[in-house]
């Protein structure tokens, strides 16, 4: 009988095989992850999906469980995030905490947001407020952590406590110091939004698609997280799935790019609406496009530079960063200056800069109205196509077949 009661302290009423505990580590905390990036992010703090009574009840009840996280708590933080992204209010942002106060302490500086009741209360509207919620998610938060402690110590044993434990260090390390961290400091960029967030590798499969951080912050309401076809989102695979079993409804994805077989004599409304939804793809063609001109005009001064004034010569790197117009990668003060210099000497490059900024204002310019912008856009191709620089024109050909 003792020998019967050590063995289930030990493996508690369903021993396993060594890979049968890391097994179950990975299926808890992978639910948990599926919980947080469907339910918390894509369905509560971004609206992009409704999900129906019965799963949405399930994630909430797995998060009580394996997290402590109250939904209007994280929904409030996370849409503050957005709001206030990069700047001293941004409750996560390394770019001004630092990576490592980020990476290290990102569950300490959610705790200390939630306390925040301005933040709670202006950015958590509309998540559940049922009974449950109120007076056991809510009220009880930790209590459900501890009711999974006793759950995998009866079913696991001793191993059961270290699987518990790695499912308490599962969302601090993952989300809060892998996506809040990094998620904002080191990766890849398709697009150059106000912000300096990366994917971090093209396969979001770990943490659930939320390693394409960079698309997110792009289309933050899209439940997709993917763009380009080499990326997978494992959460849009899951939801997918809720869809077509009649659990999900999707509400909103990221637009696509579509361009007709030819283009219009002079851009429409459509090809306005078209401009601005995929803004980035925009900004990002337009930089492949002038790429080779900038690149000719940036051999042709070096060419022309004597020795003295070669630094003075803006290098590839800076040349890209300046082109693409990603505020991510801002030149520093001495590096515009070099900038500055080379559009005094070539016209092709001030001619790129001054259009690559007048395009900005199409989806900058929201005091304007639809007709104003029309008007830029149209006088702006006009102006494109009798430039003289052959590339820019064709862009401004390609532009006009958008829709």
């Amino acid at each position: 009988m003792f020998f019967d009661f050590l063995g289930f302290l030990a493996h508690g009423l369903m021993p396993l095989p060594w890979w049968g505990y890391v097994v179950v580590a990975l299926v808890f905390t992978h639910v948990t992850i599926a919980c947080v990036t469907i339910f918390l992010h894509r369905a509560q703090a971004h609206r992009a999906l409704d999900l129906h009574p019965a799963v949405s009840h399930f994630f909430r009840f797995w998060l009580w469980l394996t997290t402590g996280m109250v939904t209007k708590e994280w929904v409030a933080i996370h849409r503050k995030h957005h709001a206030r992204v990069e700047t001293p209010d941004d409750p996560h942002s390394p770019q001004t905490r630092g990576i490592g106060t980020v990476f290290w302490r990102g569950s300490e500086l959610y705790r200390a947001e939630a306390k925040v009741a301005d933040t709670i209360e202006k950015y958590g509207r509309g998540t559940p407020d049922d009974w449950i919620e109120r007076n056991v998610y809510s009220r009880h938060s930790w209590q459900g952590v501890g009711l999974m402690l006793m759950v995998n110590f009866m079913l696991f044993g001793a191993l059961g406590v270290t699987i518990w434990a790695v499912q308490m260090l599962w969302i601090p390390v993952t989300a809060a110091g892998v996506i809040n961290g990094i998620g904002h400091y080191w990766g890849y960029r398709n697009f150059a939004s106000a912000d300096a967030s990366k994917n971090i590798v093209p396969w979001g499969i770990l943490i659930g698609g939320e390693e394409l951080h960079n698309n997110h912050h792009a289309y933050g309401t899209s439940a997709k997280l993917s763009s380009k076809w080499y990326e997978f989102d494992l959460g849009w695979a899951y939801i997918r799935t809720l869809e077509m079993l009649g659990l999900a409804q999707v509400r909103k994805v990221a637009p696509t790019l579509k361009v007709s077989a030819s283009h219009k004599a002079i851009p429409d409304a459509a090809t306005l609406h078209a401009i601005i939804a995929n803004r980035y793809e925009v900004a990002t063609a337009y930089a492949r496009t002038l790429k080779a001109t900038c690149a000719s005009e940036l051999a042709r001064l070096r060419e022309r530079a004597t020795r003295g004034d070669f630094d003075k010569v803006p290098s590839k790197t800076r040349l890209k960063r300046w082109l693409s117009g990603d505020t991510a990668s801002a030149l520093r003060e001495h590096e515009h200056a070099v900038i500055a210099r080379a559009m005094e000497k070539s016209r092709a490059l001030s001619t790129i800069y001054a259009m690559r900024q007048e395009l900005n204002v199409l989806w900058e310019r929201s005091t304007e109205s639809s007709e104003q912008l029309l008007a830029r856009l149209q006088d702006w191709c006009q102006r494109a196509e009798s430039s003289g620089i052959v590339p820019l024109a064709q862009f401004s050909l390609q532009l006009k077949r958008y829709a």
